[in-house]
């Protein structure tokens, strides 16, 4: 018999742990391509058409394609000018905060989804959920392909990019403004451009049926979990709910028509095609082997097409994946989101949704009913981009790709969240959740036009 060899501790250590590292790419051989079936290229072909379609028509715009109202809703996306009083304390004018608490004109939308990080939240300190006026309870989701969503917000609670600025307008802890506010704004410095658009503003200026609000004045004077007084959006009990219901409905209209522009803006922004599409269709170059064997994997073991399908990567419905709450950025947990079990009743209840009066057209995008399968669910993000995102998931508990990967290969969390998952194990090795991780890299695109990344 031969001499028996001995291990060092640390090859000891390795094979007791069953440890394995990627694959160095620079050893021949090291990284080979997979021998896919025609299963696997038929699904791959499915996420990467010869071209990315555009966002569907919006039945609810008019003036979704309407290159002006893209214009006008490019200004507005970055101007501040529509916001009320910082309220909480962490607004120190540190660069994580957009100000000191108390000042007014602050929040614009491009403050937490900022253009140069892909139209997402880089900025709030954690890089996980977002500090405007005060602390939100999820993360900030990029706007990169917005248009092709048909459900908006993590939990479907908006159902039309014009309905969808009431949310961060009307909060407490985004913009901590109010639709009145928004109007008079409109009315005093957007009036020539808005007008030649969507027409005739209503006399704003005055005073008896349009009570002013000043800055300082409009919103709530603390966070909704402390009984806040508001001004200037309906419930107020004040300036807003004294006015006689038809200059309610016509200010309303103003912010919908804002909600109009602004949609008509989001619909350019697009993360656009990368080396997996190029891949796809003939460049044997593009790919590495590793990235290749996670695309391979992405369609079939990992399972990950059951919802990130199409050129998107996502099935635009909405899944409970086992995310127990966890403690993000300044030790919040959100321990009440039901997700989609309250945000879908929401569009549903809406005043302002695409069924309603302030609507070019209903698409019947709205469910007729929510089931008790929706506790727990959030929308499926999609792909495009995505490894340039500081966190994941829609809390933002996760702080790499890596750890998604894995989270979705133990099939979640074993306990401790709303609703039944549909997770299950997915027995992949730790090289095959690393490729997986490489191929997610390979969904990077060019992005928007630098036009399209600053105020015209």
């Amino acid at each position: 018999m031969g001499e028996r060899r001995s291990l060092s501790p640390l090859a000891a250590l390795v094979l007791l742990l069953g440890c394995h590292e990627r694959v160095n790419p620079a050893v021949p051989g090291a990284d080979p391509e997979p021998s896919l079936t025609g299963a696997q290229r038929a699904k791959l072909a499915e996420l990467s058409p010869p071209s990315l379609p555009p966002p569907p028509p919006d039945r609810s715009n008019r003036f979704a394609d309407d290159p002006r109202a893209a214009r006008l809703g490019q200004r507005l996306f970055f101007d501040p000018g529509f916001s009320g009083r910082l309220l909480d304390g962490d607004n120190d004018g540190s660069p994580h905060a957009l100000g000191m608490r108390g000042e007014t004109g602050k929040v614009a939308c491009a403050g937490c989804h900022v253009a140069s990080a892909g139209f997402l939240d880089n900025r709030s300190l954690g890089k996980q959920i977002s500090l405007a006026a005060g602390w939100n309870p999820r993360r900030t989701p990029s706007l990169l392909d917005v248009g092709q969503a048909r459900l908006l917000m993590w939990d479907g609670r908006r159902d039309a990019m014009y309905n969808q600025p009431f949310g961060p307008l009307e909060s407490a802890t985004e913009m901590n403004s109010s639709r009145l506010f928004v109007a008079q704004q409109v009315y005093a410095r957007y009036r020539d451009e808005y007008e030649a658009l969507f027409g005739p503003l209503p006399p704003l200026a005055n005073k008896r049926r349009f009570p002013p609000l000043a800055a300082t004045q409009t919103g709530c004077d603390r966070p909704v979990r402390t009984r806040p007084t508001c001004h200037g959006m309906p419930g107020d009990g004040a300036e807003y709910d004294r006015m006689a219901p038809a200059d309610q409905t016509a200010v309303t209209q103003v912010v919908v028509n804002v909600g109009k522009a602004l949609g008509a803006y989001q619909r350019l922004l697009s993360c656009g095609s990368g080396r997996f599409d190029r891949r796809v269709h003939g460049d044997a170059s593009a790919l590495s082997g590793a990235e290749q064997r996670g695309a391979a994997l992405f369609v079939d073991k990992g399972q990950c097409v059951r919802c990130h399908a199409g050129p998107f990567f996502s099935d635009q419905r909405f899944h409970n994946v086992g995310l127990a709450p966890a403690k993000v950025a300044v030790a919040f947990q959100d321990l009440g989101d039901h997700g989609a079990a309250s945000g879908l009743p929401a569009a549903l209840g809406d005043a302002l949704n695409m069924r309603s009066r302030f609507s070019d057209g209903d698409d019947a995008r709205l469910p007729s009913s929510v089931g008790p399968e929706l506790e727990g669910a959030f929308r499926t993000p999609m792909l495009r981009c995505v490894a340039q995102r500081p966190s994941f998931m829609h809390t933002g508990q996760m702080r790499t790709l890596d750890e998604v990967v894995a989270f979705h290969d133990r099939g979640g969390h074993p306990y401790g969240y709303s609703g039944t998952s549909e997770l299950t194990p997915l027995g992949l090795s730790q090289q095959e959740r690393a490729d997986i991780v490489d191929f997610l890299g390979a969904l990077d695109g060019p992005g928007p036009p630098q036009a399209l990344l600053r105020s015209p």
